[in-house]
């Protein structure tokens, strides 16, 4: 879509719809804050006219807009240290440290994983995902910590994507949510889509992708639980999305939850702690694990200590 001019008619707006709120429901893979500095930039006209965001729309009323083309992020080999959890000719396992982007992307162009894994591998990386995501067949956010695949050839990356489609490649994520549940286990099972209200966020949404994660209670505090999270389905931000849903976001979750307020963590507490797999040359039935990081651990241990 990039690089092109759109025009339509107002139909799916009401009369005094926002300009900037009706483009951002019609395109669902455009924020709203992009729409916004399109407008600024004069990218968007009504009726043949250069349009503010804020113009008021009304039936009828012809929209044109212009999307230049984005500027080339090129990923790069950068050596950065990974910890490196298995390693053979096919794929890598990782675990992931928080902070860390997995992938070039605009205002994070360097010092992903991508980047890193470039360098390690030199060069021996599946090209499925692209120029930008090369060897990455699955992802974690920025400020959640664990493991990662990393495919070092198209086979294997093609047989890792198979077993995703058909949940034989499952996850189980520690996480430390807001509030004290009160069941032992549960289930939510609720579509996951774009957030009608911020096209930034996910939320459960009529009509969104089924979404299903189970959880389990690990340890009670006064004010938090921690919880082991399976996921059966991939959505993105699925956990945050789903525990927020119930009432319990994730602790310090700055987009879903109630920021850091005086946790101290910077981002959500969420580490992806176990992985189990086919591997994808010898059949073999994989499954790896790492330790709850030092941040985790911090946390919890304070949370301990406020019960005493």
């Amino acid at each position: 879509m990039e690089g092109s001019s759109l025009s339509m008619t107002a139909e799916t707006c009401h009369d005094g719809m926002r300009l900037d709120v009706c483009l951002s429901d019609i395109y669902d893979g455009l924020s709203r804050s992009r729409i916004q500095a399109l407008c600024t930039e004069g990218n968007v006209a009504v009726n043949g006219l250069p349009a503010k965001k804020n113009q008021k729309l009304k039936e009828g009323d012809r929209i044109e807009l212009f999307l230049p083309p984005l500027k080339e992020i090129e990923a790069v080999p950068q050596n950065i240290p990974l910890d490196i959890v298995y390693e053979d000719d096919s794929l890598l396992v990782i675990n992931k440290p928080k902070g860390m982007v997995v992938h070039p992307a605009p205002g994070h162009c360097d010092n992903t994983v991508v980047n890193a894994v470039m360098y390690h591998c030199r060069g021996s990386l599946s090209g499925i995902g692209g120029s930008l995501r090369p060897g990455i067949v699955h992802r974690i956010d920025k400020d959640t910590s664990g493991l990662l695949i990393i495919a070092k050839n198209d086979d294997a990356h093609m047989k890792l994507s198979d077993q995703l489609k058909d949940k034989s490649l499952s996850r189980v994520y520690d996480a430390i949510l807001v509030g004290r549940l009160k069941e032992e286990k549960g289930t939510v099972d609720a579509p996951i889509g774009r957030s009608p209200k911020d096209r930034k966020k996910m939320a459960v949404v009529p009509g969104g992708r089924p979404a299903v994660t189970h959880y389990e209670r690990v340890a009670l505090y006064s004010g938090y639980t921690h919880v082991k999270c399976s996921l059966e389905t991939g959505r993105t931000h699925q956990i945050r999305v789903h525990m927020a849903y119930i009432g319990h976001p994730v602790a310090g979750d700055e987009v879903y939850g109630r920021g850091s307020g005086k946790t101290g963590l910077c981002g959500q507490c969420l580490h992806a702690g176990m992985i189990r797999f086919i591997h994808p040359a010898t059949g073999e039935d994989m499954s790896f694990s790492c330790p709850l990081p030092d941040y985790f651990t911090e946390f919890e241990r304070k949370l301990r200590s406020e019960e005493d």
